[in-house]
């Protein structure tokens, strides 16, 4: 039988069709009581919904499908610009010893998540640097900390390395999106924490207020160039940087020149309007995650199938136990320390967008942190990665030279 085509979604094509599936999620939410109450990300529901749909068309009738991302990529760079935008310099440095702490703890998970990992891997009779794939370098890191270590790992003789990492990349940005939530509503129940009393965006929002009716498109068009300025800057900032040595993720770089600009504007007693930014981010984000859901390919779940489960309900245990117990007291046990714990589990099981996606869902609904939508985000483009090559490099030491 001839091989099908492979069928490539462009770009406006993954654009509406996201949309779409973010309808069909926030309908799923409203519809299923579950969902809803446990705050899931409408995105996290209607592009699991989608993956699986990709995967059955896969399976069973061979038919293989490619994304373009480049719109999700964009979109990426736009959200983290509305981050920068709705905040304020006091704002950071009221939130710099929350920082330092959350890098403290997030230095902690590390440490015992490759526990657990190289536990599991102990059990199973199977070569313990098969752990750290079960830990830190794929939960963690992500699929690019996997890929790089896997293919090491497999270099040093550890068959599989890489597709093991790989899939258990694939689950975690799954179950990154789904647990959160939960963590986050017993810990406003059980502990009788309010929402925030917090104006969404920043206190200047309360001086701008909403777009009135005769200004909306003025305020939009405002907002637009704000949010393009800082995509193009922050690019051009990249650039310079990378010339020089020094490579940071595009977000980044955009969120800081979306710092600058906001603080600027504030000077110049032109303050922003943070309620039209707010929603340029909501839309951004939420985009963003259905994009990077829908492209998940589930199928490489299925070979290993038995062991994944058992790692999976390990390694969510201690992110709940964690966050809870953890995180949330550290953090100062209240309302933004909510956030940040359901930031922290989509941090740690998956990676940054999905922390975001929780942090708003919880958001959403209790209104706005701030400083959780700061520090979360920060620790996970520079010191997470700098944490887990430290953690993966002691724990091979300790392991032995198997993989050097």
């Amino acid at each position: 039988m001839e091989e099908m085509q492979l069928i490539q979604v462009e770009p406006m094509d993954m654009l509406s069709l996201s949309i779409l599936v973010l309808f069909l999620g926030m309908f799923l939410n409203r519809k299923i009581k579950l969902l809803g109450d446990n705050y899931i990300p409408p995105a996290v529901t209607g592009g699991l919904i989608f993956a699986g749909v990709v995967a059955l068309a896969y399976s069973f009738m061979g038919v293989p499908l490619e994304f373009n991302m480049e719109m999700r990529d964009l979109l990426l760079l736009v959200f983290f610009s509305t981050v920068g935008l709705s905040a304020r310099f006091k704002t950071l440095v009221a939130g710099g010893k929350t920082l330092i702490l959350l890098v403290g703890v997030a230095g902690v998970f590390l440490f015992l998540q490759n526990g657990v990992g190289i536990l599991i891997a102990m059990v199973w009779g199977v070569h313990p640097a098969y752990g750290l794939m079960a830990g830190s370098v794929a939960f963690a890191g992500g699929h690019g900390t996997a890929i790089a270590w896997g293919q090491v790992a497999e270099d040093a003789g550890l068959e599989g390395a890489a597709a093991i990492g790989l899939a258990f990349a694939t689950f975690g940005l799954v179950v990154g999106g789904i647990v959160g939530g939960p963590i986050a509503r017993r810990l406003i129940e059980k502990r009788g924490i309010t929402g925030s009393t917090e104006v969404s965006g920043t206190a200047t929002t309360s001086a701008v207020g909403a777009a009135d009716d005769k200004d909306w498109l003025y305020w939009v068009l405002v907002s637009l160039l704000m949010l393009a300025l800082c995509v193009s800057l922050g690019d051009i900032v990249n650039r310079l940087l990378a010339d020089d040595g020094v490579r940071l993720p595009g977000f980044l770089t955009s969120m800081f020149v979306g710092i600058v600009i906001a603080n600027i504007a504030d000077v110049l007693k032109k303050p922003l309007n943070d309620a039209v930014v707010s929603k340029f981010g909501d839309v951004s984000l939420n985009i963003f995650l259905v994009m990077s859901m829908m492209a998940i390919q589930l199928w490489t779940l299925g070979a290993a199938a038995q062991v994944i489960m058992i790692v999976l309900i390990a390694q969510v245990l201690l992110m709940t136990i964690f966050a809870i117990y953890v995180v949330f007291r550290v953090m100062g046990r209240d309302y933004d320390a909510v956030v940040i714990a359901a930031g922290f589990a989509g941090l740690g099981l998956g990676a940054t967008p999905v922390a975001i996606a929780n942090m708003n869902a919880v958001t959403q609904q209790y209104g706005p942190s701030t400083k959780a939508f700061l520090v979360v985000p920060l620790v996970g483009a520079f010191f997470i990665d700098i944490l887990n090559a430290g953690t993966i490099k002691f724990f091979i030491s300790i392991i032995g030279q198997y993989l050097l």
